[in-house]
């Protein structure tokens, strides 16, 4: 059977059909683009492996800088306050991998503050330092412990960076220090609609500077109870001697103790990257 006809080309029906010579503007020139074309493809290739290396550098530098440790100075508004304030926070500070547990969870976030203002966050003595050394914002949250008598608010006083251990984190908690038998350090955070409704009275607090450079936070706790219980002096006949009677207090500090330091292991944590 013949090959079938090119246009512009005689043709007998049931004849062999025998090719013409190229038509006008083929022949070599087709040679020379089949080369172009071959070209364009082989640096089309090298662009996309180009593009490809380009893209994955820059994934690594974004990466890179998300692990360096300067990033812990802009974390606190970079970072959702879903991850600055962990659903669960438990375990031990020296044990990373229970942490965030919950079934280990000694605190479970109930609400997150709405607010940064300076003013309204912080307490007396504590406020007063903060803003003299230029705090930033103060971010909040409260946590109830699973058996829902206690509740505490837990604070993030953002700060300048300054000297490592004379700085304004220092000087903040310091101040809170100074007065801690007074000053309660945060402002309780009531959320509406959950166990911290009536959370107005502070049983106990704690501050604690978080450690390391770009990392100009100091972290607070004030904690109380879910039902409005106010603690104080224990009954002279309840103890042996006039210390004795903080004993009561001195129960609600440890706790608000335990939750700060927990808060300050986080902040570490956030820094490089492990719960983004």
């Amino acid at each position: 059977m013949g090959q079938p006809p090119v246009p512009g080309q005689p043709y007998t029906p049931g004849q062999p059909y025998a090719p013409g010579p190229p038509p006008p503007g083929s022949g070599g020139g087709g040679g020379a683009r089949r080369v172009f074309g071959g070209l364009l493809a082989v640096f089309g290739v090298l662009g996309l492996l180009g593009g490809g290396l380009l893209i994955q550098h820059a994934y690594s530098n974004s990466r890179q800088e998300y692990s360096n440790d300067e990033y812990g100075a802009v974390m606190w508004r970079n970072e959702p306050a879903d991850k600055l304030f962990p659903d669960h926070l438990g375990g031990s500070p020296d044990d990373r991998e229970s942490l965030y547990d919950r079934k280990t969870a000694r605190w479970n976030r109930v609400g997150i503050a709405p607010g940064t203002d300076c003013d309204k966050a912080l307490t007396e003595y504590v406020r007063a330092a903060a803003k003299k050394l230029g705090c930033k914002a103060v971010l909040r949250a409260t946590y109830a412990d699973p058996t829902g008598n206690m509740v505490a608010t837990v604070a993030i006083v953002v700060l300048p960076e300054g000297a490592q251990d004379e700085g304004p984190k220092d000087k903040v908690h310091k101040a809170w220090e100074d007065n801690k038998l007074i000053d309660g350090a945060v402002t309780p955070y009531a959320v509406p609609g959950t166990i911290a409704a009536k959370f107005e009275n502070r049983n106990g607090a704690w501050m604690e500077t978080v450690l390391g450079e770009y990392m100009p936070y100091t972290v607070g706790a004030s904690i109380g109870s879910a039902d409005g219980y106010v603690a104080g002096r224990l009954p002279e006949r309840y103890v042996d001697s006039e210390n004795d009677q903080n004993t009561d207090r001195d129960a609600w500090h440890a706790n608000a103790k335990d939750l700060t330091q927990l808060f300050a292991t986080h902040m570490l944590e956030l820094r490089h990257g492990d719960l983004r």
